[in-house]
């Protein structure tokens, strides 16, 4: 029987792979035809003819080549739609689908058979012979198993009863082996897939997509979509389908352009770019929040990722930066900013000519002259308008003075081609041609100052963000956060030096750039529907606010592990509080994911005993061997180790990370490596891209990342001996698939002392 059962299914996927073969064949030719009438059509624009003699014949050809560019940009439209439907035919082609179900909806007089698979495919405008995973039907593959199952259509539920319910392993057009289960996605299934060796790029995992991963992909009613899950749980891979499959519920009303997402860092946005193209998409915007606020402060400096992970704080400087990081400041701004309107605003001179155009004294007059309702907007509008108009007075005066008569005795013939440009040259007089080119002087010499007015550079930013870190004992009892009056102005008067120095602290770069927003009354962009935030345990608070007022219009969808927090360990069990107050509370989802599925069940194990609380960390059933602790008592013995284990690494498997705490370790292990003859990559910024082999990487670079083996260089007492320390040593050894060592030299960790000996080995 299930022999004639894979024969059948056999015969069938060949047929589809012969209509997919005859689609792709048609889709070539029109490709082709479309790419070849684009080249004639770009060749022909020199076959125009250009007549400029006369007013109609000037028409005449603007209208030609009109029709031209219209010609060339369609043609040029079909053939850029037709590669893309090859594009995705050819994905088709390698592995047409992945699931079959065969259902019978209410009210029908026979049952269907359904194929899923990564995207739809039909022979006949009404004869679909592979749906889309996306598709409305598609979700009973994912959510429930047989007998009745209720699922979404855009009309409301559909409730069908389900009969078989298959799943396939398809290689080079042959079925390796297909599952009858009453499951979503059977373990079978997520074992085979979950084996392979990781890579450069992360894969798409829409042929495992567990019951719970399915509910977040296709969340459609929260503001606040926050996703806790354990490392390895697939928060990430889930969040990058839910791109995709938002992008096809909203086709047409949404675009990849609409969609951001914030990233750890851009090592990892470079591990993810292939996943939504692999899934017919285009790749939505993604940055990391530091270069989301960094272009913003071009003249300074902020803080990098290196710096932010080995800044050490004394007890003074932990309790300002939990205030400057807190959702209590970000009101406190709020407030000051508002305030602002009646008075204390700072203005500098705008200048001209190494002279004040319009004092700053005058600025505030004109500032404050306005109503006192008019809010902060309203009266940067008004303020703006009357300088506009103050220019445009200037711009006679000036035409009079002695430097532009200075000027305009001057002009070169190049000079008065660059003036004239494209008006008529014909004056009535010597004065009319005198007054045209004194004002096109005057007009092109008041530029910058047109721009300092329209760009809001006569308020004085940096001096407002000073005054509101002086006026802040006035705004919030500082006694009672443990902060002295004389700790403050400390701060108050290293900020001032830095920023002397263009330099911004991480804290401090966000309160600037929203009291920036606040004072010209910037609203955020209104076109972003949807943010997507990942490893947001390594998020403040005040960020996260600043996140919200920047997409005023968006959906947010939040995914991190609180166990994993490196950056905001103190604030980072409070986060989901404290987006209470961001968010309505009926319009908010929290959903957990608590089954890993990155790393094998030994490795699990060890790894959720890290934790004080990692019971609630469920290790998926697939056998590997047992962590290894490697202690040697010098460095040289030690570097040994690794070239040995490096070695035994390398005949299994594709790629091994060396793991050191900060970039000096890494650096360190990858320099004696080299000593040895052996080759690694160190990463030594996020803007690196990752490779296969070997690489070394300091572990705040290594987050969201997954390597077929961990090495964990230096895991002593010394690098890893408080309990601060816990979630970063758990963060390193949960990047690890298939196998993982730490090596230490001298005493090792005490944060393994929890960890039951018989779930490691170890060799000293």
């Amino acid at each position: 029987m299930a022999d004639k059962v894979l024969s059948e299914e056999q015969r069938h996927l060949q047929m589809v792979i012969d209509k997919i073969e005859q689609a792709m064949a048609k889709m070539e030719d029109k490709a082709n035809k479309a790419k070849g009438e684009a080249h004639q059509l770009d060749q022909g624009f020199d076959n125009i003819h250009i007549n400029t003699t006369t007013y109609s014949g000037m028409m005449d050809t603007a209208v030609s080549v009109r029709a031209q560019q219209q010609m060339l940009d369609e043609r040029q439209n079909s053939w850029q739609h037709a590669a893309q439907q090859l594009s995705t035919l050819k994905r088709l082609h390698a592995k047409p689908y992945f699931a079959r179900i065969d259902f019978q909806e209410q009210g029908a007089k026979c049952p269907e058979t359904i194929y899923i698979g990564l995207s739809s495919f039909n022979d006949r405008p009404d004869n679909f012979l592979v749906y889309d995973w996306r598709a409305p039907i598609s979700s009973i593959y994912y959510d429930g198993g047989l007998g009745k199952v209720s699922y979404q259509t855009p009309d409301g539920p559909q409730e069908v009863e389900v009969s078989l319910k298959r799943q396939f392993q398809i290689a080079d057009g042959v079925i390796v082996t297909l599952y009858d289960t009453d499951e979503a996605v059977t373990d079978q299934m997520l074992l085979s897939a979950l084996s392979n060796h990781s890579g450069t790029k992360m894969k798409s995992i829409v042929s495992t997509i567990q019951q719970t991963q399915n509910q977040i992909i296709r969340d459609t009613k929260s503001d606040l979509l926050f996703v806790q899950g354990a490392a390895g749980s697939g928060k990430t891979a889930v969040v990058l389908q839910r791109v995709a499959w938002l992008l096809y519920r909203y086709r047409g009303k949404l675009t990849s352009s609409q969609v951001i997402m914030f990233s750890p860092n851009q090592l990892f946005n470079d591990y993810v770019d292939s996943v939504l193209p692999e899934l017919g998409e285009h790749n939505m915007v993604q940055m990391t929040y530091f270069q989301f606020v960094n272009r913003r402060v071009p003249r300074y400096q902020v803080a990098t990722l290196q710096q932010r992970f080995e800044a050490t704080q004394d007890e003074t400087a932990r309790k300002i930066n939990d205030l400057l990081t807190s959702r209590r400041y970000f009101d406190v701004v709020t407030r000051y900013a508002k305030s602002l309107g009646h008075a204390h605003l700072h203005f500098r001179n705008i200048m001209f000519h190494h002279k004040p155009f319009v004092t700053k004294e005058r600025l505030g007059e004109l500032y404050y002259s306005f109503n006192n309702n008019y809010n902060l907007g309203n009266r940067l509008d008004g303020t703006k308008e009357e300088l506009i108009k103050y220019l445009n007075r200037r711009v006679g005066s000036e035409m009079r003075s002695k430097w532009v008569e200075s000027r305009l005795q001057s002009l070169s013939p190049e000079d008065i081609n660059d003036l004239f440009r494209n008006r008529p040259r014909e004056f009535e007089n010597e004065d009319e041609e005198r007054r045209f080119f004194a004002r096109q002087i005057v007009m092109k010499e008041l530029q910058p100052v047109k721009r300092i007015i329209d760009h809001n550079n006569w308020i004085n930013i940096n001096a407002q963000y000073v005054h509101l870190l002086r006026h802040t004992p006035q705004l919030v009892d500082l006694a009672k956060l443990g902060i002295s009056q004389q700790d403050w102005q400390d701060f108050v008067d290293q900020t001032v030096t830095r920023m002397r120095e263009r330099r911004l602290s991480a804290a401090g770069v966000s309160i600037y750039i929203y009291l920036y927003d606040l004072l010209t009354g910037r609203l955020g962009d209104r076109r972003m529907r949807y943010v997507f935030i990942d490893e947001v345990q390594d998020y403040d608070a005040f960020q996260l606010a600043y996140l919200k007022y920047s997409f005023p219009e968006a959906r947010f969808t939040m995914l991190g592990d609180l166990n994993q927090a490196i950056f905001t360990d103190n604030n980072s069990h409070s986060l989901l509080s404290q987006l209470g107050t961001m968010f309505e509370r009926d319009k908010t989802r929290v959903l957990q994911l608590t089954k890993t599925y990155r790393s094998t069940k030994q490795i699990t194990d060890f790894t959720r005993h890290l934790l004080k609380d990692g019971e609630a960390i469920e290790p998926f059933d697939r056998q590997g061997k047992l962590p290894r602790l490697v202690v040697r008592t010098d460095e040289q013995s030690a570097v040994e180790a690794v070239v040995s284990t490096l070695k035994a690494y390398q005949q299994e498997h594709d790629t091994t990370a060396i793991i050191g705490k900060t970039l000096a370790d890494s650096q360190r292990i990858a320099d004696l490596l080299k000593q040895r003859g052996v080759k690694t990559t160190l990463i030594k910024g996020e803007n690196q891209r990752l490779v296969a082999g070997t690489i070394v990487v300091p572990s705040y670079l290594a987050k969201g990342l997954e390597f077929d083996a961990t090495i964990v260089w230096n895991a002593n007492d010394h690098q890893y001996g408080s309990d601060d320390q816990r979630r970063l040593l758990y963060t390193i050894c949960s990047r690890a698939m298939h196998e993982l060592t730490l090596v230490s030299i001298g005493q090792p960790t005490p944060l393994i002392d929890k960890v039951p000996q018989d779930e490691y080995t170890v060799d000293d």
